[in-house]
């Protein structure tokens, strides 16, 4: 009898709990009720100047400054390797990847390109000109440390 009453006590509280927490979530996007179809909003341009943007810190992988539409990625075509490989850079003119492609996970260097490294989308992703859904708050390493050089290594907080 006891274990019942205490398991009943503990789904009452949990059900409880779960109606408080529902009710103050915040809802990020989308119409109320969920259930309400809506359409989709419009695909964001990308941008596509070509320009390299700087790295915010190390190992970063770089963003695509170009359109990727139609590209294929798939089990036998990988078109990012069309230019970027290191066989097509010269014509391309495109960077070369990174010879970190080139390396399994004990950084063995390879014949080809690692097959952990072949889903280029996994890491690189294209820009658009979408604005921000929440604020960034992102400060960069140079910033952050800009007061120790200053000061000759000493912090000024």
């Amino acid at each position: 009898m006891r274990p019942r009453l205490l398991f009943t006590a503990m789904a009452v509280a949990c059900l409880g709990a779960g109606a408080l927490l529902a009710q103050d979530a915040p809802r990020l996007r989308g119409p109320d009720p969920f259930t309400r179809e809506q359409a989709a909003p419009p695909m964001q341009r990308p941008i596509t100047n070509d320009i390299r943007v700087k790295r915010n810190y190390p190992d970063q992988p770089p963003v695509i400054p170009h359109a990727i539409e139609g590209y294929a990625l798939d089990l036998n075509a990988n078109k990012c390797m069309s230019c970027h490989a290191r066989r097509f850079t010269e014509q391309s003119q495109a960077p070369m990847i990174s010879v970190t492609h080139y390396q399994d996970r004990e950084g063995n260097t390879l014949g080809g390109l690692a097959p952990r490294r072949y889903a280029c989308l996994a890491c690189h992703v294209p820009q658009t000109e979408a604005r921000p859904l929440v604020d960034n708050r992102f400060v960069d390493m140079d910033v952050l440390t800009e007061p120790e050089r200053h000061s000759g290594g000493r912090s000024n907080r």
